[in-house]
């Protein structure tokens, strides 16, 4: 047993120290990855219309000076992927690391500097695609850099993705790769955007490793009525018809529902919150206690009202031309966002009955990304995943989240592949500056983006590296 017992600390203590099997200076590293996400970010992929391959031409000098194989896949000639692989000795199936090359609109106005400008300012990088998603993309570029130039030999693939299309376009992206040539992309484990950490002052408090994710089921309401002067009142109006169709959806408490994600979610921030909130997570799905448990979640953190249960806001609506004419048609947009086990047909026909109207029409939109289980949060990639972040933060506590947004791991999911989102850190007050992702003045802390990069280092070299 003492045998046993001292074999058990030296194979933890290896384990734990894999990462320092390889003396990286990570102030020299740090900076070489800022540079590079400097760079991508100053490329502008704003979608539509893309123009990616720009970033892809960026990346195959970046791997040419490494002799890091590539191949270019492009369904588009303007909007290619870029696949790169380091080898390993195949006793274990690869990890892909997916990264999106494209990023939204902004409003140049309002920006305090140019989007693109990758400008360096009291610690942050600023630009549009700094957290959506070059920080992850520049991540997994310097990941498979590093793998390279120090050898590591691998028990498996480390393959990286520079995928086109993430933000609405995904048929020349992941769609494409998945459809046509997923064979160069099949993988046991999937790392890519959604994770979520929180510091508090100063301090990594919370590691949330994305594990599942909303889907994206919006739909347009078409009212119909009967057009008509202004000054003569109606009670065919369609305005009329859809405001009311609209306020019926809008109030719609949807059903309370948890997944093992979710439900773990909770159950770890009630260990670490205070009595009256640990209550309140520990009793989510309380019949009793549900209705005042949601309503506090809706007005202090809907982050937590969302996470449990599909959500339906409008938020666009079309009518009229003229503000002394009654249209006969007006039309308003649900974004509905399912939890991954709805039923998309029997969600639309409740829908229906909840709005009660037959002058009103429910026309869904195109499905663009594919139901999909959670992935697994008891295997050897969560594990490492949470090992790895209580190492590097001692403090912190390992959450799996679902996003409730929509990624790019959905199709993968679909394939069968485990896939985990992972970020960088950033504080409460932070998160809440309207200096986030889509948002005017998009920014990462620099400090924050070099240790992603460092945690996504130490997470595929105890994954994968040999013994």
């Amino acid at each position: 047993m003492r045998i046993i017992s001292v074999l058990l600390v030296l194979c933890s203590a290896a384990a734990a120290n894999a990462q320092q099997s390889y003396l990286i200076d990570w102030d020299d590293v740090g900076e070489e990855a800022i540079q590079h996400f400097i760079d991508l970010v100053q490329i502008n992929t704003t979608n539509p219309p893309g123009n990616e391959t720009l970033v892809v031409e960026y990346l195959k000098e970046v791997l040419d000076e490494e002799g890091i194989d590539y191949e270019v896949y492009a369904l588009e000639p303007d909007r290619a992927n870029l696949v790169a692989r380091i080898r390993g000795n195949g006793s274990k199936r690869p990890i892909l690391m997916m990264g999106h090359t494209d990023v939204v609109g902004v409003q140049p106005e309002k920006w305090y500097a140019d989007p693109f400008s990758g400008n360096r300012e009291d610690g942050f990088i600023y630009g549009r695609g700094t957290l959506d998603d070059k920080d992850n993309l520049t991540a997994s570029l310097m990941v498979i850099k590093l793998l390279r130039r120090f050898g590591v030999t691998l028990d498996r693939d480390i393959i990286f993705l520079a995928e086109a299309g993430e933000e609405g376009t995904p048929e020349v992206g992941i769609n494409f790769m998945v459809e046509k040539h997923f064979d160069v992309i099949d993988a046991e484990f999937a790392l890519a955007e959604g994770g979520q950490n929180i510091t508090t002052d100063g301090e990594v408090t919370r590691v949330g490793i994305e594990t599942t994710e909303k889907m994206p089921r919006r739909v347009t309401l078409v009212a119909t009525g009967k057009p008509g002067h202004g000054s003569i009142p109606t009670t065919e109006n369609a305005v009329t018809i859809l405001a009311n169709a609209i306020a019926k959806a809008g109030a719609w408490e949807t059903e309370v529902r948890l997944n093992d994600t979710t439900r773990t979610y909770f159950r770890r921030l009630a260990e670490i919150s205070a009595p009256e909130d640990a209550y309140r997570y520990l009793n989510v799905e309380n019949e009793e206690e549900s209705e005042a448990i949601q309503r506090h979640f809706l007005e202090t953190f809907p982050y937590h009202y969302s996470i449990s249960r599909t959500s339906v806001v409008p938020t666009v609506i079309d009518a009229g031309f003229r503000r002394n004419v009654i249209p006969s048609e007006a039309t308003a947009m649900l974004d509905i966002r399912m939890l991954p086990d709805e039923n998309v047909e029997e969600f639309y026909e409740k829908l229906a009955e909840i709005i009660d109207d037959p002058r009103v029409e429910i026309v869904p939109e195109h499905i663009y990304r594919p139901a999909a289980p959670p992935s697994e949060i008891d295997n050897e990639m969560f594990r490492v995943l949470e090992d790895v972040a209580l190492r590097m933060y001692p403090n912190a506590t390992v959450l799996p989240i679902m996003q409730t947004g929509a990624t790019d791991m959905a199709q993968v999911r679909a394939k069968g592949m485990q896939a985990y989102g992972v970020g960088p850190a950033r504080s409460v007050e932070e998160r809440n500056s309207g200096y986030g992702a889509h948002g005017d003045n998009e920014r990462i802390e620099e400090e924050a983006f070099v240790e992603l990069v460092k945690y996504m280092w130490n997470v595929v070299i105890e994954m994968s590296a040999s013994e």
